[in-house]
């Protein structure tokens, strides 16, 4: 068997894949909910820090997905046929396209329920919505 890597040279579509599939390995595509808040905190992340969305989707103290050593991990290479990813992309072409309203009340960081990281020990977190905590 041969396989064949196709690259794709539009470097927009490049970063809203790697966006959606870190969306969907944090969240699983679980909810639309979950992936629009998801999606929003990067949109505000992006634009409170002005900081490239390229760059964003590869920051490992932001996503735990992007850490080898993550359970998350696996599913950064998930199926592009995969339903929920599907979500996950249309979802991220709405940010790209200015069309995602935000869902997180402008949070800029986020974390999973069953984990409680040192920054965010001494904050409130202003939404949760299933199963992400988001903070300010």
């Amino acid at each position: 068997m041969h396989l064949t890597i196709i690259k794709n040279p539009d470097e927009s579509k490049i970063v809203m894949y790697k966006i959606a599939r870190l969306v969907y390995a944090e969240t699983f595509g679980s909810s639309l909910a979950a992936v629009e808040a998801l999606t929003s905190m990067i949109s505000n992340l992006c634009i409170t820090s002005k900081r490239e969305l390229s760059d964003i989707a590869q920051d490992n103290n932001i996503f735990e997905s992007l850490n080898k050593n993550s359970k998350r991990n696996k599913y950064l290479s998930i199926d592009s046929g995969n339903r929920n990813f599907k979500m996950c992309i249309r979802v991220v072409q709405r940010m790209f396209n200015g069309n995602l309203p935000d869902s997180c009340f402008g949070a800029t960081k986020f974390h999973h329920i069953e984990v409680l990281p040192d920054w965010a020990r001494s904050r409130g977190y202003i939404a949760e919505i299933d199963g992400l905590l988001f903070y300010l």
